[in-house]
């Protein structure tokens, strides 16, 4: 593949990505977190695609950032979540001892 045919797909992904995401609203953000999380990873096996198959070493280059943008996003996104659903754990165990101590 040649090098605009790369960057166009990594482009591509970015984009596409970024106009999934930002559809969510705050208020299905939580639920649907998972189902971006998987977003995200397509675009990374996207990026690491790109960075496999590049011949140029300013394409490598672009790959491999994108590769590591593309982690960190993945990653960023499961740690959000985790926290977003421990907040959610910690008001119902909250809720359930306050209904034990009133009985």
């Amino acid at each position: 593949m040649d090098p605009i045919t790369l960057l166009t797909v990594v482009v591509l992904s970015v984009f596409v990505g970024f106009e999934v995401v930002s559809k969510v609203t705050s208020i299905l953000h939580t639920p649907l977190m998972s189902g971006a999380n998987a977003i995200h990873g397509i675009i990374l096996i996207g990026a690491i695609i790109v960075a496999g198959q590049a011949d140029d070493p300013w394409v490598l280059g672009i790959g491999l950032l994108a590769v590591v943008l593309a982690t960190a996003n993945l990653v960023g996104g499961f740690v959000v979540t985790d926290r977003m659903l421990q907040m959610f754990r910690g008001r119902g165990s909250a809720a359930a001892a306050a209904k034990e101590s009133t009985k």
